[in-house]
This record gives structure tokens, sequence and C-alpha cells, in this order.
């Protein structure tokens, strides 16, 4: 009796036992089942602008390479231009302001050559007298007008070689009477040429003044030429030098009854044609052959 009651006993716990283990994983499943719908809803709402933005970044730099590429093609044609356009003539600045010269001729004038241009000086003045301001500061010669310096180079024409063929001098403080001779000898030149008659001196300036020069050399007790390029300064003085000698020079002549301004005239028109018989011009060329000749 006793063992028959143990059987029963394993018997019915058997059926118990199974009947809610399996309505627990029933449950478990379903729950798995909504976790697993709902968790991938919210990862992909949240790579979604993640990807957008990556996306981006390279178009927009594939589109910057793009338009740098097209100005460089375009930067290239107008460099071109300047090159082929040609230096224009240099032309006389204007003034505000333009005073005749002894109340007559215009004395803005471009100067062709360019070593000169700055000490050919030509600034509007009635007449040029500087009453000698600029004679205390070295050099400042040429701010003087280049009609007061053929009017004091007049007065003072220098001497010829150690002899002194012309004394210097013999005019000296007779500003009035130069001028007025000067004044005469541009009246001539407007009539025979009828040009400016101070671009033709300025054209006499330009083309009796020698470029090269020779200066001597003293190496090892031994002197010998050499040739030298000429400063702007000492290539006018030159040639005003050589025009008021050949002026005076011309008068020793015999049966030469000439006057001043008429010899004057003739000095500074042959000058500015190049005339082998001008004096600055003869000078010109012997200056410049022995200069080549000590090179």
């Amino acid at each position: 009796m006793v063992t028959k009651k143990v059987e029963a006993k394993k018997v019915e716990k058997k059926p118990v036992a199974k009947a809610p283990a399996v309505k627990a994983t029933a449950k478990v499943e379903k729950k798995l089942v909504t976790q697993k719908i709902e968790a991938p809803k919210k990862v992909e709402a949240k790579s979604e602008p993640v990807i957008a933005k990556k996306v981006d970044k390279p178009v927009v730099k594939a589109e910057i390479k793009k338009v740098d590429t097209t100005p460089i093609a375009v930067a290239k044609a107008p460099v071109e231009k300047p090159v082929e356009a040609k230096k224009p003539a240099p032309v006389a600045k204007k003034l505000a302001y333009n005073f005749k010269l002894f109340n007559r001729w215009d004395s803005n004038i471009t100067v062709v050559d360019a070593g000169l241009r700055r000490y050919i000086t030509l600034n509007p003045k009635l007449v040029p007298f500087s009453h000698g301001r600029n004679m205390s500061k070295q050099f400042w010669k040429s701010e003087k007008h280049i009609v007061e310096r053929l009017i004091l180079k007049l007065m003072v024409a220098g001497h010829k070689g150690k002899r002194q063929y012309k004394e210097s001098g013999h005019n000296t403080g007779k500003y009035t009477k130069i001028t007025g001779n000067v004044i005469k000898a541009f009246e001539i030149i407007e009539k025979k040429t009828g040009k400016n008659p101070v671009e033709v001196f300025v054209r006499a300036v330009e083309g009796g003044s020698p470029i090269e020069g020779v200066t001597t050399i003293e190496y090892g007790g031994v002197r010998y030429p050499k040739a030298v390029d000429l400063s702007p300064q000492r290539r006018i003085d030159l040639v005003l030098r050589w025009l008021t000698q050949g002026v005076y020079h011309s008068k020793a002549g015999k049966g030469n009854r000439k006057d001043l301004p008429e010899r004057l005239s003739e000095q500074i028109m042959m000058t500015a044609a190049g005339d082998q018989a001008a004096n600055a011009v003869k000078k010109r060329h012997e200056t410049e052959r022995s200069a080549s000749a000590s090179r």
C-alpha cells in the first residue's frame, strides 16, 4: 500500500509543472517580437541625417574645382594687348597758365632728347631773368630758362685756348642790350623758317650737344686719353659755349659786316639743321671723333 501512493503522487506532479512553463514562453516571445519591431525604426530615423551630411560635402568640393579652372583661361587673353600697343610720342604737359616768352612766342615745347629733358628748362615766363637767385647753390643753373642761359653766355663768351683769342666779359652788365639782340635774332628765325624760334633754338641745343668726350688718366706716371660719357649739364654748357663763340668768331672774318642778331640767327638755324658750317656741329664731331679713337 505504501508503494502505490508514491507512484500516484509522481504522476500527478508532471502535468501540473509543464502547463505554466508553456504559458511563460509564449509571453516572452510576444515581448521580444514587439521589441524587435520597434528597435530598428528608431535607428533608421537617426542614421538618415548623418548620411545626408556626408554626401553633400564632396559635391561642393567638385563644383569649386570646376569654377577655379575658368578664370585662368580668361586671364591670358588681355595680356597680349599691351604688347601690340605702340608707345605714344612725348607730349608737352598742358599747364593751367602759359605766359608767352617776351609776350610773343610759346615756350611750352617738348624736348625730344630724353637725356636733356630734365636740364632744358622751359617754364612759361614773360622775361627770362632770375636776378641770380640760383647762383648760391651748386648745379642750380639748370633751373634757369634756357633762353636766359643763352643771354648770359653771350655776355661772357669765354676763352678760346690759352692765348685768349677772344676776350670774355666785354658785354658784362649789358643784359638789356643782349636781350634786345636775342629778340631780333628770334624775329629773323621766325621770318625765314616760319616756325617758333624757341623750338628751333631747343633743336639746336639737342643737335649740337656731344654725347662722348675725352678725359686724361694718369697711370704709372704716364698720361693717356680715355673716352667718357658726358653728363647732361656738361653737354648743354658745351653747346652754349660753341654757339656764342661761333657768333663772335664769324665777325673776325674779312668783309663780314653782319650784326649780332643776324650772326646769332644763322648759327642757331645751321646748328638745328646739322650743317657742318656751324661751329657747334663742327666741335661736336671733333670731340666725338677723338673719343672714339681713344677707347
